[in-house]
């Protein structure tokens, strides 16, 4: 899922964050953003610390005023097979491939980087500590990716209503432990994680 305006500017340069790597359960979900140069999108900060409406109001904002932005994840099954941090490094890889305009420079919220290497191109990087609050495109790649996994999250509950996704979108909260506890894991449960599988 993405959308692109067409802009001449000198540098292309992608913000990507994630969200979702302490959940018990769902996908690990990515996203990349190249804002305009002189960009007029206000109130831009990590994702944690705006409340889900404000989060929602400026994700439409980042839609619509982002010269290219891109959403990806890798799922439960993946996150069990790979591992949480690989898994994440994957779909931050996906979500700067989903980019309409190719950046030749990705600054990702965090220590580490995801393969850059685009073809026979390598893409420079760099891994920001606290980038969500600092880079303008990282934060608005958090709100992305934020407001992505809890929507996939709220859909998940009515499939597995027992768990009461939308209510703790997969996180360890008191309630989802029980829940695990009461019907075992399910699907979208990442049966490598200790609770998940202590539980199964």
């Amino acid at each position: 899922m993405q959308q692109s305006k067409l802009f001449e500017f000198a540098e292309p340069v992608a913000g990507v964050d994630e969200a979702g790597r302490g959940p018990l359960a769902g996908p690990v979900v990515a996203a990349a953003v190249i804002l305009g140069p002189g960009h007029l999108l206000h109130g831009l900060a990590d994702s944690k610390k705006l409340s889900a409406n404000r989060r929602e109001e400026l994700a439409g904002e980042i839609r619509a005023n982002a010269l290219a932005w891109s959403v990806a994840w890798s799922d439960a099954a993946e996150i069990d097979a790979l591992n949480i941090l690989a898994a994440t490094m994957l779909a931050m890889r996906r979500a700067i491939l989903g980019l309409s305009i190719m950046p030749t420079r990705v600054q990702v919220d965090g220590n580490r980087l995801p393969d850059l290497q685009i073809g026979d191109k390598q893409l420079r990087g760099e891994a920001i500590i606290g980038g969500d609050a600092k880079i303008p495109a990282i934060s608005a790649a958090s709100i992305i990716a934020k407001t992505t996994r809890d929507q996939i999250m709220v859909r998940m509950d009515s499939l597995y209503p027992h768990y009461e996704f939308a209510k703790h979108k997969g996180y360890g909260t008191e309630i989802h432990r029980a829940r695990l506890q009461e019907h075992g894991p399910c699907e979208q449960h990442r049966r490598s994680f200790a609770p998940v599988r202590r539980a199964g």
